[in-house]
């Protein structure tokens, strides 16, 4: 990150996901998305955890943001799963405590929904790796605001953009923020060649559109 500023990060990670192969394209081979949903992109972040170049230039992404627009941040929560091992890269580089949320509150034991130590009033930025429709990152949020913690933020690796996730974590007053982006990933596929130009229209059309190849 020394060299990369957070203006370049989106395009960045973007080009690194594609080249690790964390996301792949295919509009004309739609994929089929747990939900149902057809989807041009598949993304899977996990895969940066297997790099340390990337995982270290996303965390140190993550850590400028906070140290910049959120410096009173008292506690990073990562979302489980996928945000466990950012938010622990996070925390480290800030000196800070860590949480993670769970899907939901176990069922034996003291039933936690979030594990580690979180105080009442403390103030917490929430590390995801991906934002689709924003749902189960808005429900980790939520679980964090109602132990009591003060959510600064919520910080993903990756958007696709959604109007849906945007107007969910506003109703929420909830701030939501990104290093790469869908639109950083389709200029930066077109320019390296993983997709062709006259496939462009398409995948901007069907982000304006999840339901565009149907369900």
């Amino acid at each position: 990150m020394s060299t990369i500023t957070l203006a370049q990060l989106p395009k960045e990670i973007a080009k690194s996901l594609l080249e690790i192969e964390a996301v792949a394209l295919r509009p004309n081979e739609p994929f089929t998305w747990t939900s149902g949903l057809k989807s041009p992109i598949y993304c899977d972040n996990r895969l940066t955890m297997s790099f340390p170049a990337i995982r270290d230039m996303i965390a140190e992404g993550f850590a400028t943001v906070i140290r910049e627009q959120y410096p009173d941040a008292e506690v990073i929560a990562g979302t489980a799963t996928a945000g466990i091992p950012h938010a622990a890269w996070v925390a480290q580089k800030l000196g800070l405590p860590m949480v993670y949320i769970r899907d939901k509150a176990k069922g034996h034991g003291k039933q936690n929904q979030i594990e580690g130590k979180l105080t009442p009033g403390q103030k917490v930025v929430v590390i995801e790796d991906l934002i689709s429709t924003g749902g189960s990152s808005l429900k980790a949020a939520l679980a964090v605001r109602e132990a009591g913690g003060e959510v600064k933020a919520v910080l993903a690796i990756f958007t696709y953009q959604f109007a849906a996730a945007a107007g969910a974590f506003a109703a929420e007053s909830i701030p939501l923020a990104t290093l790469s982006n869908y639109s950083a990933l389709i200029e930066v596929a077109e320019e390296i060649g993983k997709v062709k130009s006259e496939d462009v229209a398409v995948l901007q059309a069907w982000r304006e559109d999840p339901q565009l190849f149907g369900k």
